[in-house]
């Protein structure tokens, strides 16, 4: 299922590359969030995307927001991408993919004539109070970050 424009967010506890816990309630009634799901660390377009939002991460905290960006892949996994790549942003390992299909990223396609599951590259706004401002399904990671940015100073003006 889909999240829409409205819904409240799917709350979640997921570790960090650090192994720490980080839980989406946390941030309710203090700051907004992005949270990102993205296919795979050190995957090109996958490596633009995170680097992007990193890259920008100064900017959203302005706005009082945090980023949070979302694989399956581990947390050792996530701290080696991060060192290599200087990435700020927060990434959460949902190695069992619940996370994932709460959001309704985790979905089925065709590869070489085969239906295989996977993440579909997806982001999502939500507001102080735990609300999704804006669902971004199957979007494009080629100046996505900055997209996003102008979205959230909308919430705030």
């Amino acid at each position: 299922m889909l999240l829409k424009v409205g819904d409240k967010a799917p709350g979640f506890v997921l570790p960090n590359a650090d192994m720490a816990l980080v839980d989406l309630a946390a941030f309710q009634g203090r700051q907004h969030l992005v949270v990102f799901f993205y296919p795979k660390d050190g995957a090109p377009a996958c490596t633009r995307e995170v680097t992007d939002f990193s890259d920008h991460e100064e900017a959203f905290r302005e706005q009082s927001c945090v980023l949070l960006g979302i694989s399956r892949d581990d947390c050792i996994k996530h701290a080696e991408f991060r060192d290599k790549e200087g990435i700020g942003s927060e990434l959460l390992s949902d190695a069992d993919g619940s996370v994932c299909r709460q959001y309704g990223v985790w979905q089925s396609k065709e590869v070489n004539g085969q239906r295989k599951f996977s993440i579909v590259r997806s982001t999502f706004i939500i507001d102080r109070k735990g609300m999704i401002r804006h669902a971004l399904y199957n979007v494009n990671h080629k100046g996505h970050a900055v997209e996003v940015l102008r979205l959230v100073k909308e919430i705030n003006s």
